[in-house]
């Protein structure tokens, strides 16, 4: 097997009233409006050919073998203001 290091930064603008909170395990995550939660996170994407529509699987066991390789996942939030 090799190691593969895959670093993700987005930046987005985002209604004023989502917010960060916690959960219990202290793990960040945003607080919209509508009473939901939202985790930004590893979503693997699959193709028949790169050139065509990337599509999640409807398969779970795909989903959990492409995410149980993964050892460790840093997000990190931070609200920006000018």
């Amino acid at each position: 097997m090799k190691k593969l290091k895959v670093q993700i930064h987005l930046e987005m603008t985002v209604p004023g009233d989502w917010e960060l909170v916690q959960t219990s395990e202290g793990t960040p995550v945003l607080k919209l409006p509508n009473g939901q939660y939202l985790d930004l996170a590893i979503e693997p994407l699959f193709a028949d050919d790169p050139e065509d529509t990337w599509r999640s699987t409807d398969s779970d066991a795909a989903l959990n073998d492409i995410l149980d390789m993964v050892e460790s996942e840093e997000v990190s939030y931070e609200f920006v203001t000018h």
